[in-house]
């Protein structure tokens, strides 16, 4: 197609590992109905295209290799970092569902949404981090399902990961939505390890009615389209 992409990682831990792969791709002709395509065929979770950039707003849609989705939190996370990186002032990132405004604290972007703008995910409390560890993803062939555990109840760290054969993601590898939806139902603030080592923070917003969602992002690489 003669289509690039750029890719960073969302939600990588504090030495700049893991963190989840995101395209990054501008809408242009020669996207316009193949989206679905360009994400399936780039095989990230997720893939964001940008429609248009004015003042401090981006407007963006996001697809997974199956799906378009309304809102997502690595997306829209990864998008408003790697903009401000280009030095653009990102405010607020619009996607079908709404605008999810955007705040920068040091190293950290965040981005905040309703949280019944997340997909729904059926959540599995297990005993200890360890069972997390040890669930295996072929347990899980239908559906979006999010597994965690208390790392530290007090504090509010927890140990994840997701599963979502749904979408088109076998074990994704940090999730901001579910970690949205988590934090909405449990009522507090979290710190999320999820996948193999990702790192993700939530924080409650507006008398708990939106939830903050934010972390990490890298730098970008490029990579073509097939």
């Amino acid at each position: 197609m003669g289509i690039s992409a750029a890719v960073v990682n969302v939600f990588v831990d504090e030495a700049g590992n893991h963190g989840n792969p995101l395209g990054i791709v501008w809408a242009s002709a020669a996207t316009k109905r193949h989206e679905q395509q360009i994400a399936a065929d780039l095989g990230f979770s997720e893939t964001v295209f940008i429609d248009d950039v004015t003042g401090t707003e981006a407007r963006a849609r996001i697809f997974t290799p199956t799906t378009e989705l309304p809102f997502a939190g690595h997306p829209t996370v990864g998008l408003a970092a790697w903009l401000r990186a280009a030095g653009d002032d990102i405010q607020a990132i619009v996607v079908p569902a709404g605008v999810a405004r955007v705040r920068v604290d040091g190293d950290r972007t965040f981005v905040n949404a309703m949280a019944d703008w997340a997909p729904q995910f059926e959540f599995t409390r297990l005993d200890t981090p360890t069972d997390v560890d040890a669930v295996d993803p072929i347990a899980y062939a239908f559906g979006s399902h999010y597994v965690w555990a208390w790392d530290d109840e007090a504090s509010g760290t927890i140990r994840s990961r997701m599963f979502a054969p749904a979408l088109g993601i076998r074990e994704d590898e940090a999730t901001g939505a579910a970690a949205i939806r988590l934090t909405a139902e449990l009522g507090r603030d979290l710190d999320i390890r999820q996948g193999a080592g990702s790192r993700l923070y939530t924080h409650r917003r507006y008398l708990g009615q939106q939830i903050e969602v934010g972390g990490r992002v890298s730098a970008e690489r490029t990579v073509a389209v097939h």
